[in-house]
């Protein structure tokens, strides 16, 4: 089984179950945003979490199989459409030398982490409309001279 078969079975189990990223996550003592990526097929699972994670939506092993494996993390290289990936992408397109800069006056030269990193979405209720908290937790890792 790839990865592509194995999202469409758990999504598909995820939808039918009636179930959410949030309640799996709670029920699973996982990140829900790390659950998400990991069954969408982004991040790999260890055995236990990929047995805890199919024995909960009653999935087989070869699911199983197939949430361990190593992603290849590639993904459509053009503008996204979607509009809510649309708006990150705008985000990181007018944030993204702002951001860039201010983290390297307080770390130095170097990057954010998406290997040793965290990230959660939280919903903020606010009279004049709902917010949406993204919080991303990154280890700076600096450039090194050789």
């Amino acid at each position: 089984m790839n990865k592509q078969t194995m999202t469409d079975v758990i999504v598909s189990t995820k939808a039918e179950k009636g179930l959410t990223w949030e309640t799996m996550g709670d029920d699973l003592n996982l990140s829900p945003v790390w659950l998400a990526s990991a069954c969408l097929g982004m991040n790999s699972a260890t055995s236990v979490q990929a047995k805890a994670i199919t024995d909960y939506l009653g999935l087989d092993a070869e699911v199983a199989n197939a949430l361990e494996e190593y992603p290849t993390k590639t993904w459509d290289q053009q503008i996204p459409t979607d509009p809510l990936i649309y708006r990150f992408h705008e985000i990181t397109g007018v944030y993204g030398p702002t951001l860039k800069t201010v983290i390297q006056e307080k770390f130095g030269d170097g990057i954010m982490s998406a290997i040793d990193f965290s990230m959660n979405v939280d919903k903020i209720e606010d009279p004049k409309g709902d917010r949406v908290l993204v919080t991303m937790n990154g280890k700076f890792l600096p450039y090194k001279s050789w």
